[in-house]
């Protein structure tokens, strides 16, 4: 089983994207059996009481529009329990990255990475919550995604 967490600021825009992408992908390859699949926030900007904030309305259009399905989804926070219960702990941009450390502390296990430094051209998810661009988040985050799978491919996981 291969457990991947993504992880982005709110949890309402980029990891739920990566989220729902990367289960349809794997679903549609017909290989979803061996994944656990989730997402999570640094902040708890998003988290009133009990219960997170859902998909922000148009990180979820834009994964309606690529007939990418969405499950009920809830921002919740990353804890450090996550960091033994996933093998890839995958965020959106360096101050994800950053944040990451502070709550998990030391990478020993080398499992924290950026989801586009699987790529052939590393770089943060573009951030749509100040651009507005979803369309590119959503490009950014399929192309981590395929790299990703062509990553566990070539290392013989999958």
């Amino acid at each position: 089983m291969i457990r991947v967490m993504f992880v982005c600021h709110g949890n309402i825009c980029r990891s739920p994207m990566a989220e729902m992408i990367l289960k349809e992908t794997v679903r549609q390859r017909g290989i979803a059996d061996q994944f656990v699949i989730a997402s999570s926030a640094t902040s708890t900007e998003e988290i009133w009481g009990d219960r997170g904030n859902p998909i922000y309305p148009p990180a979820l259009d834009v994964l309606r529009r690529h007939g990418i399905p969405v499950e009920p989804h809830y921002a919740v926070q990353l804890k450090k329990s996550d960091y033994a219960a996933y093998d890839y702990i995958l965020c959106m941009d360096s101050l994800n990255l950053r944040n990451i450390g502070r709550m998990l502390g030391a990478d020993r296990d080398g499992k924290i990475r950026k989801l586009l430094d699987f790529t052939d051209a590393p770089r943060d998810v573009s951030d749509p919550w100040f651009t507005g661009k979803f369309e590119r988040a959503y490009a950014d985050i399929t192309e981590g995604c395929e790299a990703l799978l062509s990553h566990l491919e070539r290392s013989g996981k999958i």
